[in-house]
Parts: C-alpha cells; structure tokens; sequence
C-alpha cells in the first residue's frame, strides 16, 4: 500500500471521480438515475449519508458510502479500483465506515452483497461481519434507473 494513501469525507466535487471509479471497479452505475449528479448532490445534503474516499496521492483508488436510517447504518458502494486491491484499502474504507456510523450512535451496521460477490464477502467477514443465510432481499422501484 502506498504511504501516500489518505482517508477522506469526499463532497458533490467528487461526483465524477466516484462515478469513474465504480466504473472501473464493476459495479452496476444508474447515472440518469439513483447515480445521477443530482441524487449524489442531493443524497450528501442531509447528515445520513457519507461519502468516503481512498486516495492515493490525489488519485481516488477507493470508495465506500455509509448511510443510516437513524436505527441501523449500511455500508453501501464499496468498491476499489482494481489496481489497488488486495492492499488492505476495503478494510480501511469499512473502518472508516464503521466510525462514522459509530459516531451518529448507530450500533447495527449492515451490508448487502451479491451470492456472486466472493471477495467482498470474503472482505466483509475478514472485517468481522456475520454472514446471514436465508436472509431475502426484496425491492420496489419506481423505475430501473432508481
């Protein structure tokens, strides 16, 4: 890992680094959507959402978004660009996270992670979280770029 590696609260300005990154990192992107440059700007508006950046002298290697709805927090977004992984960054970010949460009194932390997502839930229980099966997942969208 780089000695140049800092942990930072990342704001609206970082909209297109963030979306750049979870571009080159795989994940599902819905940019005139739930990603759109509005929701982001708009979702770092209120105090439960918090953006969190890995970066590498000045280049964002990492990302992760913590949320709560004042009752439980849920680590969201994690995603690390794929010349950096395996450096101990998602265990940062998910620390980092953690604290966050921890510091608005939120006690239950939580991700979901896709059953084809082995690394992140490998990383997920190297960090200490429990795996639940049986668990479902279900959703309600508006629309597909929700």
């Amino acid at each position: 890992m780089s000695a140049n590696l800092t942990i930072e609260t990342l704001t609206a300005d970082d909209y297109d680094a963030v979306l750049a990154l979870w571009q080159a990192a795989g994940l599902s992107i819905r940019p005139r959507g739930r990603d759109s440059r509005e929701q982001f700007t708009r979702q770092l508006g209120g105090d439960t959402q918090h953006v969190i950046g890995a970066r590498d002298a000045g280049r964002l290697v990492g990302v992760v978004v913590a949320t709560h709805d004042g009752r439980k927090g849920w680590i969201n977004r994690l995603a690390i660009h794929p010349e950096y992984r395996r450096q101990g960054i998602g265990l940062k970010l998910i620390a980092e996270a953690e604290r966050v949460l921890h510091e608005q009194d939120i006690s239950i932390i939580a991700a979901l992670i896709e059953d084809w997502n082995e690394p992140s839930l490998a990383l997920f229980q190297k960090a200490g979280y429990v795996d639940y099966p049986g668990i479902h997942y279900v959703t309600k969208r508006d629309s597909h770029d929700v």
